[in-house]
């Protein structure tokens, strides 16, 4: 019976294997992502589930979903709080207003809120 290495490794694609009873598996690592996925990362990858299988499966295969989620929802919260802002403005829910007589402008923020 011939002695097997315990870990080869493959030039053809960079990868180590290591033996596992009769067979060789490959030792992969996904890369951590340590920032939130968030509300608009969890709407986007339910969205690739269901509609953009394909893009899903690479992403996740790759070890790049987490990265292009937290990514995504970053660049989506930025976008939401620059239009928040901007329609607070055009509304009239101002921090002056706040300032000036508060109960004004906390029933302006209630019946603008409700219509988002």
């Amino acid at each position: 019976m011939s002695e097997q290495r315990k870990i080869i490794h493959d030039d053809n694609n960079g990868l180590d294997y290591v033996l596992v009873g009769d067979y060789y598996m490959p030792m992969l690592a996904l890369p951590e992502e340590n920032r939130p996925i968030g509300y608009w990362g969890i709407l986007r990858k339910q969205y690739l589930k269901k509609h953009k299988s394909g893009m899903y499966s690479y992403l996740l295969l790759t070890g790049k979903l987490d990265r292009y989620l937290a990514d995504l929802n970053e660049q989506a919260q930025e976008w939401y709080e620059l239009i928040e802002a901007q329609m607070r403005i055009a509304d009239g829910v101002t921090e002056e207003l706040k300032s000036q007589n508060p109960m004004e402008w906390a029933g302006r923020l209630y019946v603008w809120r409700s219509t988002l």
